[in-house]
């Protein structure tokens, strides 16, 4: 017969009962977060802007969790329409909501004087005011529990100089204080925000960058793990971060970087 105290353990390393909102969920990082929170029990919607890629995601998720919630909803977040149609697909919809992990974000690599304005513009738009607002939007489907959670996919760009560009740093920077404002504006509503700053993962997007021996040797030299990271090794942080095991823990950015960040000469 399972003890008082192991049935408490449990359920501060679950998320059984709890439905997650997942952006830019249908590849990489993002596809990584949902199926790590669906394995530790919540319901997870999927959001991304690619339709078929987005169908694709969701029928795997649902074949491999098929006694849980998956569900997903096609929309543009970097455009005030798109978080719009997601705000009415939920009201539609009636799902509640415990957890959100703003995760989409995307990058136009350039150095400040090559930046366009545009570029600098979708950037922006794409990585900041769409956390930013959808944060906005959703603070009335989060108050309703008293234990909610938000965690923001920010990076090690913002954090510190990275050759993706000044325009991506300084969103990603804005992401990190994002974070800190709204864990202290919050906490009273009992939503804990949170961030995670992966450094090099292997995806789609960074495939290009890696496939260059020379450049992988240069990042590799910089990361003492001596490895580069997987979309499991954020997922693993992001659900953490959404576990009531982290329910004292507010307002931080926690480096999934393989110590890049610790790395000195």
């Amino acid at each position: 017969m399972e003890s008082a105290a192991t049935a408490a353990l449990a359920r501060r390393w679950s998320l059984a009962g709890r439905t997650a909102l997942v952006t830019g969920a249908s590849r990489g990082i993002g596809l990584a977060i949902a199926r790590e929170l669906l394995g530790l029990g919540a319901g997870v919607l999927m959001v991304a802007r690619n339709e078929d890629a987005l169908d694709a995601a969701v029928d795997e998720l649902a074949q491999e969790f098929p006694a849980q919630l998956v569900a997903g909803c096609t929309a543009d977040l970097a455009e005030p329409a798109g978080r719009a149609e997601l705000v009415a697909w939920l009201e539609d919809s009636g799902f509640e909501l415990h957890l959100l992990v703003n995760n989409v974000g995307n990058n136009r690599p350039a150095a400040a004087l090559a930046t366009s304005d545009a570029d600098l513009d979708w950037i922006l738009r794409t990585n900041v005011l769409s956390a930013f607002d959808l944060c906005r939007r959703l603070h009335p489907w989060l108050t309703v529990h008293g234990s909610a959670a938000i965690v923001n996919v920010a990076s090690v760009s913002g954090l510190t100089h990275v050759r993706t560009g000044a325009a991506y740093g300084l969103s990603k920077a804005a992401i990190v204080q994002l974070t800190r404002n709204l864990a202290c504006e919050w906490a009273v509503d009992g939503i804990r925000v949170n961030a995670v700053a992966p450094w090099y993962i292997r995806t789609d997007r960074t495939h290009d960058a890696l496939s260059n021996p020379a450049y992988l040797e240069e990042v590799l030299a910089r990361t003492p793990l001596g490895r580069i990271g997987e979309p499991a090794d954020v997922a693993a942080a992001v659900a953490f971060l959404c576990l009531p095991a982290a329910g004292y823990i507010t307002g931080e950015c926690i480096a999934v970087d393989g110590g890049f960040l610790r790395y000195g000469f």
